[in-house]
């Protein structure tokens, strides 16, 4: 599957919430958000999805209706707003606990067609910063640590501005109004995205140390212990419940991290890391700035643009998030991931 132009995936995602459409839905649709198309213009959309293997079409002549295909194990179709709709004890009474089964899934979460299409991206990139002088490249390194420093953590509830965030990482000047705590989060992130430029080629090869150091820089004077938690942690929102056990963590990570060494592109080892250092928890706090962190270092090892997540949606982040730990589905943070991807490459080093 290639990526999909906007209109495309506002038809999967139609889909997703119908189960199945014909042509005159499509039509209907696209004339309710004020954005009518042909009947030509859709049977051409809808064709060219099933050519690219996200739909099927099943049925003849006026008949014909169109349902999403069945793909990878993790990335099963589903409409992951209505399921997050109800509450949590609604739409999962029970404890949802840590799949071992999940890490051994991992491969090929964006297939061939897809990594050929973020590698020509990938390669665009590495031309146009090759041909910057190294003051303009400097700036815009600079540019994304803050604008990266300032999503992150308030994906994390920080209440920092873009531009107090500015003021923070290059003046040293803290914002007032936000508690001493808000200020080192966000300096922390610098810290450790700079420690991961420095230190690119240990990242070529992911191992637990290089883990444990990342998160060690992004909770350093935020009163959270360093080293893999040994105790039990709840999470907002969700009935889903981590490990608790320090030897199982530690088992849990060491297979995440050989599953994301034998990723053969530094996409697909982006996304994974994204996903798995979110999924095991294995610190007491911090663990999905450093999965964002992390993610990024696969790209910076391999001298691709880092992802500054500055226009992800932070609700959606969280959803998507919500999605994988409750569902082991992938799918909306599979689409955030490719969407920051063009957002990096459309929006720096120009």
């Amino acid at each position: 599957m290639t990526q999909l132009t906007k209109r495309q995936r506002k038809i999967v995602d139609l889909i997703l919430s119908k189960g199945k459409v014909k042509n005159q839905d499509v039509l209907v649709f696209f004339a309710s958000l004020n954005e009518p198309l042909s009947r030509e213009t859709a049977t051409r959309e809808l064709r060219e999805l099933v050519s690219l293997s996200y739909l099927k079409m099943i049925g003849k002549g006026r008949g014909v209706f169109y349902v999403l295909t069945e793909s990878h194990p993790l990335l099963k179709p589903l409409d992951h707003e209505k399921y997050l709709s109800v509450d949590q004890d609604v739409r999962a009474p029970g404890s949802i606990y840590f799949d071992h089964a999940i890490v051994s899934k991992l491969t090929g979460l964006l297939n061939e067609e897809e990594v050929a299409a973020l590698s020509k991206e990938g390669d665009g990139f590495k031309k146009r910063i090759a041909g910057l002088p190294p003051a303009i490249i400097q700036k815009e390194f600079e540019r994304i640590t803050i604008e990266l420093s300032w999503k992150s953590s308030k994906i994390e509830g920080n209440t920092y501005s873009l531009i107090d965030t500015e003021i923070l990482i290059k003046e040293h000047r803290e914002a007032s109004g936000h508690t001493k705590g808000e200020a080192v989060m966000i300096l922390n992130h610098k810290k450790a995205l700079d420690y991961i430029f420095n230190n690119k080629e240990t990242f070529k090869v992911f191992s637990m140390r290089g883990i444990e150091d990342v998160h060690r820089l992004l909770v350093a004077d935020l009163g959270v212990p360093h080293g893999f938690r040994s105790k039990a942690v709840g999470i907002t929102g969700t009935n889903y419940r981590p490990l608790d056990n320090v030897h199982q963590i530690i088992e849990a990570i060491e297979k995440a991290v050989g599953a994301i060494n034998t990723a053969m592109d530094p996409w697909n080892k982006a996304l994974s890391t994204l996903l798995m250092i979110s999924y095991i928890q294995p610190f007491e706090d911090g663990n999905k700035r450093t999965s964002r962190l992390m993610a990024n270092a696969c790209l910076i090892a391999a001298d691709l643009c880092p992802l500054s997540f500055r226009s992800v949606n932070v609700g959606d982040y969280q959803k998507a998030i919500l999605t994988f730990y409750e569902l082991g589905n992938a799918s909306p943070m599979k689409r955030i991931f490719m969407e920051q991807v063009d957002f990096a490459v459309s929006n720096y080093f120009l």
